[in-house]
């Protein structure tokens, strides 16, 4: 049996200093994003969600689940990368911190979980997911950890190249009985389209 398999990652948040990272919300751009996609009629019935449990991420799944009535879960290794070394960063120094996690994957810039710890993590849970259930998937996540796996699963190595362009994009593929065959990399949710 072949299962189809996304990755999405969520789509714009609220940015707010005093809180986690990781108990941050989808804004309101973002939620617009993702109604305009099920207006689409993406993604569809018939898929299973498994998502990271990180707040933006079970917002983005949920509202896919209450659209399309899908069955979802949470993976607890499914997180984005741990930056709580560093906490809020702005933007110029959150993306030159991401652009040395890429470039040096076996070390984690200021204390920051290393790319390769994250992938590890990643494809583990992956592995564990699609060992016990054989159903179309979305794994709803974050952008560097959903980029690590696309990198594990096309075996190819760990590069910026690699990382989505935009949050709220998706990529995907297949799971056979030959592995994961790969159908197209990272794309913006506005291409999304009911198949």
């Amino acid at each position: 049996m072949v299962s189809k398999i996304i990755y999405l990652s969520h789509p714009e948040v609220k940015i707010d200093p005093q809180r986690a990272v990781s108990d941050w919300e989808i804004s309101k751009q973002g939620r617009r994003r993702l109604i305009a996609a099920s207006k689409r009629g993406w993604p569809g019935r018939g898929w299973r969600i498994i998502a990271s449990p990180e707040v933006k991420a079970q917002q983005t799944a949920e509202f896919l689940s209450n659209a399309f009535a899908l069955p979802l879960h949470t993976h607890p290794d499914m997180g984005e990368v741990d930056r709580s070394a560093t906490g809020y960063l702005s933007f110029d120094a959150h993306e030159a911190l991401a652009d040395a996690l890429f470039a040096q994957p076996a070390i984690g810039p200021q204390g920051w979980e290393s790319a390769q710890a994250a992938s590890q993590r990643i494809t583990k849970a992956f592995q564990e997911v699609m060992a016990e259930v054989l159903d179309n998937m979305i794994f709803v996540g974050h952008g560097a950890v959903g980029s690590f796996l696309w990198c594990a699963l096309t075996k190819t190595p760990i590069s910026r190249a690699a990382d989505q362009r935009r949050c709220g994009s998706f990529w995907a593929g297949s799971m056979g009985p030959d592995g994961f065959v790969p159908v197209h990399p990272w794309q913006a949710l506005e291409t999304a389209a009911a198949k």
